[in-house]
C-alpha cells in the first residue's frame, strides 16, 4: 500500500440510495487509505445525491440528465438535449478536475461521465451492485479497467478478465450495532420491552409494501409489537393519518427517510425490506431476520432472484408484492413468535456478507493508480 499517493478521483452516479450509499462508502475507503486524495462526485441535478453527498462531506456537481422512459412520454422529447448537455458538461468537469480514475456506480449521471472519461483515455472502474446490471454499466463495460461486482456469473454481461468479486460496499454508520439498542429505542420513542419491526422500502418508499401494511394495520391492536415505518415522501401523510385513526402513535413511528439506519437496525427484531442488492448486503452483514418483498418491476425480476438465493438457504423469508395485503403482516407476526426460526435465519444470512467490500474495491483502484 502506498498511502503517499495523492489521487484525484471522480465518483459518478446516483439517483437512489442503492447507488449513492456505495459511492460514499467507496469515497470514505479511499480517503482512509489516501488521506490526501481529492474526490469529486458527479450526480444528476434534482436527484437525492445532490443533498446526500454534501452531507457526507464531499463536493458534487450536477448534470442535467434523467432516464429514458420505456413507455410513451413527453419527457422523452427532452432526453437527447439532456444527454448532449450532460456529455458537454461532463467533459468540462473532467478537463478541469483532471482525475486519475473515474468510478461509476450506476444511475443517470454515470453514463455521460464514464463515456467521456473513457473517450479521453482516463481509466474507469465500474461498481455494479446487482445480479442484473444496469444499462449504463453494460454500455461502458468494454472500456473499463476493472469491474467490481457483488454476484457470481456476471461474465454474461461483462468481460471476464476485468471482473472482480468484491461484494457491495456499505455505509460506515451501520456497524457496529452492539450496545445501541437502548439508544435506538429512545431515539425512535419506542418501548424497550416490546419487539420491533423495521420496515424499509428503499430511499423512495415502497408502495406495494405500504399498501400491505395499511390493509392490515388494525391487526396491531391484537398484539404488543412496535414498528418503525419508513414510508417514503409520497405515502407519509396517508400513513400518519392511518396510524392516528387507529390510535397507534405510541407503537408505530412513521418517517419519510431514516438518517440513523444504525439505530433503526439496532432496534429491529425483524426487518421488512425490498430485495435490492444493497439492502441484502446490509442485512447480511448485520445478520438480521428479514422478510423480503421483491420489487416485481426490477429488471429481469432480479430482486426475486436475489431474495430466493437467501430463502433457499433458509436465511430469509419472502412475500410476493401482490400478496402483501393478505400475507405480509401475518408472516411477520408469526416469525416474531418463533425465536428458533429467527435465530436460524440470522445464523444463515451471515454467509452472504462481504464486510470488506469497500477496501477490496480500493485495492483494485490502487492497482490502477500504481500503473499511472
Amino acid at each position: 500500500m502506498n498511502s503517499n499517493l495523492q489521487p484525484r478521483v471522480i465518483v459518478s452516479g446516483g439517483g437512489t440510495g442503492g447507488h449513492i450509499f456505495p459511492a460514499i462508502a467507496i469515497a470514505d475507503a479511499l480517503k482512509k487509505r489516501f488521506p490526501q486524495a481529492e474526490i469529486l462526485f458527479v450526480g444528476a441535478k434534482d436527484r437525492m445525491e445532490m443533498d446526500r453527498v454534501p452531507k457526507a462531506g464531499y463536493p458534487i456537481e450536477g448534470l442535467w440528465i434523467s432516464g429514458f422512459k420505456r413507455e410513451l412520454s413527453l419527457d422523452n422529447l427532452s432526453f437527447p438535449f439532456k444527454l448532449i448537455s450532460s456529455m458537454c458538461k461532463a467533459r468540462k468537469i473532467l478537463k478541469r478536475f483532471k482525475p486519475d480514475v473515474v468510478i461509476g456506480v450506476g444511475g443517470f449521471a454515470s453514463g455521460p461521465t464514464m463515456k467521456m472519461a473513457a473517450s479521453m483515455g482516463i481509466p474507469i472502474v465500474i461498481q455494479e451492485q446487482n445480479s442484473f446490471p444496469g444499462v449504463t454499466n453494460k454500455m461502458v463495460a468494454k472500456k473499463a479497467a476493472k469491474i467490481c461486482v457483488a454476484y457470481n456469473n456476471m461474465d454474461k454481461w461483462f468481460p471476464n478478465d476485468r471482473i472482480v468479486l468484491t461484494g457491495n460496499p456499505l455505509r460506515n454508520n451501520i456497524k457496529p450495532l452492539d450496545g445501541k439498542r437502548d439508544e435506538s429505542v429512545a431515539f425512535f420513542g419506542l418501548d424497550p420491552n416490546k419487539k420491533v419491526i423495521l420496515l424499509v422500502g428503499g430511499s423512495q418508499g415502497a408502495l406495494g409494501i405500504n399498501k400491505g401494511i395499511s390493509a392490515q394495520l388494525k391487526s396491531f391492536n391484537d398484539n404488543d409489537y412496535q414498528m418503525i415505518w419508513q414510508t417514503g415522501k409520497f405515502y407519509y401523510d396517508k400513513a400518519m393519518q392511518e396510524v392516528k385513526d387507529n390510535d397507534l402513535q405510541d407503537r408505530i413511528k412513521c418517517t419519510v427517510f431514516i438518517d440513523r439506519m444504525d439505530l433503526a437496525y439496532a432496534a429491529a427484531d425483524v426487518v421488512i425490506s425490498r430485495a435490492g442488492a444493497m439492502s441484502i448486503s446490509e442485512l447480511s452483514l448485520l445478520n438480521k431476520a428479514v422478510v423480503f418483498v421483491p420489487l416485481p418491476t426490477a429488471a429481469e425480476d432480479h430482486q426475486t432472484k436475489n431474495a430466493m438465493s437467501l430463502v433457499d438457504a433458509e436465511a430469509a423469508m419472502i412475500v410476493r408484492n401482490d400478496e402483501t395485503e393478505t400475507r405480509l403482516l401475518p408472516t411477520v407476526f408469526n416469525l416474531l413468535t418463533d425465536d428458533e426460526k429467527q435465530n436460524k435465519m440470522r445464523d444463515n444470512i451471515v454467509a452472504f456478507a462481504k464486510p470488506n467490500a469497500a477496501e477490496d474495491i480500493v485495492d483494485q483502484i490502487e492497482l490502477i493508480l500504481n500503473k499511472k
